[in-house]
């Protein structure tokens, strides 16, 4: 029930931003910087930037409690109370500073953003990496055996719908040399459609393994599936509803982990520079 919550939240979220900064910019327009939807703009449009620069640019990552879009959200709810004083819409301008603003943006920070990951035991170094079954783009059965031989990097991603997963992938995929040149195979795994990873694999056409997590079996056994994780509307787009937590597992030859993110929060993620680093430490050439 919690992801499901969390689905809907994020796909409403971002809904009633966009309406938000639009509402707020007809506002300004027709009454001025000295009315109480100056407040509201500064109470909503920093959440509503970040998100496009998320869709529009490569971000990888984030600070984890976005203390800036936090104080401009505060000066906008401030901003929003103090000029809106005894206007007749300043019940809309609260509830869409204070209550789409201020709490929208703790609600996604501190709540959303968050994994409530249980431990799992046997994804830490030192552990044997459990036998699993995937696909690649077309569909043929690979499975984990395959990754023995050499050292491995295993990126797990939501799918083609995250940008930060997008981001992530192409900012490995500079580093394939390097990687390469380590000796390590690359498989980025995603419990989305096949057409879909296809493309990612045309898209960025590296020597990686693009391989599918059907019905997110690999995820189960690892336990990092999250069931009712796609935001809310993406099914319309052929994504299941369910979707895996951003994970990366670098094992040795033997198939032994070596080194296991498992972040606790979407938009923080390890640097390509922290795989290569290891793969060196563990004598890797």
């Amino acid at each position: 029930m919690n992801n499901l919550l969390k689905s809907v939240f994020i796909s409403a979220y971002v809904t009633l931003l966009v309406v938000a900064s639009i509402h707020s910019t007809v506002g300004i327009w027709q009454h001025g910087l000295s009315s109480g939807w100056f407040g509201v703009a500064l109470a909503v449009w920093p959440m509503m930037f970040f998100f496009v620069r998320l869709f529009l640019f490569d971000v990888v990552r984030t600070s984890p409690n976005l203390l800036g879009f936090q104080v401009l959200t505060g000066l906008g709810c401030v901003v929003a109370l103090l000029l809106g004083w005894g206007d007749s819409s300043q019940a809309l301008q609260l509830a869409y500073a204070l209550g789409l603003g201020a709490s929208g943006l703790l609600v996604y920070v501190f709540w959303y953003s968050q994994f409530q990951r249980d431990e799992a035991k046997f994804l830490k170094p030192g552990e044997k990496l459990p036998h699993f079954q995937l696909e690649d783009e077309s569909g043929k059965v690979v499975y984990s055996d395959a990754l023995l031989g050499q050292p491995a990097l295993l990126i797990f991603y939501r799918g083609n719908w995250c940008p930060l997963c997008m981001a992530q992938i192409k900012e490995v995929a500079g580093q394939y040399q390097a990687l390469a040149e380590l000796g390590a195979t690359v498989a980025l795994v995603s419990p989305q459609p096949h057409e879909n990873t296809r493309g990612l694999a045309e898209k960025f056409n590296v020597p990686f393994k693009f391989l599918v997590d059907k019905q997110n079996q690999a995820a189960k056994v690892l336990g990092i599936d999250v069931e009712n994780g796609t935001p809310k509307g993406m099914e319309v787009l052929g994504y299941d509803s369910d979707t895996v937590m951003p994970t990366v597992l670098i094992t040795d030859k033997n198939g032994t982990i070596i080194f296991a993110d498992l972040t606790d929060n979407y938009r923080v993620r390890p640097e390509p520079d922290t795989f290569i680093e290891v793969l060196k430490q563990h004598g890797m050439a």
